[in-house]
């Protein structure tokens, strides 16, 4: 599915099963945007559908014409959170002359997402318990284009060729995952402040990582005579 199509697919009540007007479209982000706060702040079970309404400034009776339960407002933030964050990435990347070049941009797009975004490390771990299936879901969607990717830049001999595009998608996305955790999520203080932006060496220290181990092999052996 494309992001389009994906983002089509939002557009459509959950529990009519008809698209939404533009209005209903921005009482849904409110509802959306107050979800990704509470379960955040509360976690999945200590949060409520009267939590959410009240924090979106939206009458409980309303939240039944867009979601018919806790769980399916949940499901819909994964989902919500993943587009976006897909999104991000893709918007960087956009123009990158190389592998490497969208490399860089693309892990650029998904730090400063989850710097704005925090909350995003916290729901998909809640997903494990909550949704399993959301939890798959935001993982392969990201894995996906990454994986296609990464075999045209071996097509066109940018990376190794004899790396398995899936291993090493699956490998690159867990890196950036833990150092935004670590760099970033673990920084703030309990006021939620703290760094917006990954330090530049830490940055730095991660894609000089990639590069080696992306690097066509001859282009490696080369760098390691000289």
């Amino acid at each position: 599915m494309s992001m389009q199509d994906e983002q089509t697919s939002l557009n459509v009540s959950q529990v009519t099963g008809r698209p939404l007007t533009k209005r209903g479209e921005a009482t849904r982000r409110r509802l959306l945007e107050a979800a990704e706060h509470v379960f955040a702040d509360q976690g999945y079970h200590e949060a409520s559908i009267v939590k959410i309404t009240e924090r979106a400034g939206i009458g409980l009776g309303t939240f039944y014409l867009y979601f018919d339960s806790k769980q399916a407002v949940f499901e819909s933030l994964v989902v919500d959170l993943n587009q976006r964050v897909r999104h991000s990435m893709a918007e960087a990347m956009a123009g990158a002359a190389t592998r490497i070049d969208a490399e860089r941009a693309g892990f650029a797009g998904f730090f400063r997402f989850t710097a704005e975004h925090p909350a995003l490390y916290r729901i998909v771990r809640e997903a494990e318990f909550v949704s399993p299936e959301m939890l798959r879901l935001h993982y392969t969607r990201i894995v996906e284009g990454y994986e296609a990717g990464l075999r045209r830049a071996q097509q066109a001999g940018e990376i190794d060729a004899a790396l398995d595009p899936a291993v090493t998608a699956w490998a690159l996305m867990g890196m950036g995952e833990l150092i935004g955790m670590r760099f970033l999520l673990w920084e703030r203080d309990e006021d939620g402040l703290g760094p917006q932006r990954l330090p530049d060496d830490v940055f730095d220290d991660m894609m000089r990582f990639i590069r080696n181990a992306l690097a066509p092999r001859e282009a490696t052996q080369e760098g390691g005579r000289s």
